[in-house]
């Protein structure tokens, strides 16, 4: 059975920070890029970021780049996803996600992804 268990989402002031984490299961995680994707009622699906199990390529979304880190520790078959300088529009559901490539829409085209996590930020 596939998994993809996210946790470490919560209430954080603006400016603050937080770490998702992400713990795959059910597939052959070294073939895949493993990333985070968030969603907020009206709005689009915006893919956050990705990091590739294979050769360890990273994709930010515009954003998110310079305030977020994802990394992988593929021994524990987990991403994590570091949140620094933590802004209001940022609230939204996480959803951990995996696909076969990482880059730009790759959140578009998703084989498998897990329960999301809230991460919201008060002002």
């Amino acid at each position: 059975e596939v998994q993809l268990q996210a946790s470490g989402g919560g209430l954080v002031q603006a400016g603050g920070s937080l770490r998702l984490s992400c713990a795959a299961s059910g597939f052959t995680f070294d073939d895949y890029a493993i990333g985070w994707f968030r969603q907020t009622p009206g709005k689009e699906r915006e893919g956050v970021s990705c990091i590739s199990s294979s050769d360890g390529t990273t994709y930010y979304g515009d954003s998110v780049n310079g305030r977020f880190t994802i990394s992988s520790d593929n021994a524990k078959n987990t991403v994590y996803l570091q949140m620094n300088s933590l802004k209001p529009e940022d609230t939204a559901v996480y959803y951990c996600a995996a696909a076969w490539v990482c880059g730009s829409g790759w959140h578009l085209i998703p084989d498998y992804w897990g329960q999301g996590t809230q991460v919201t930020v008060s002002s």
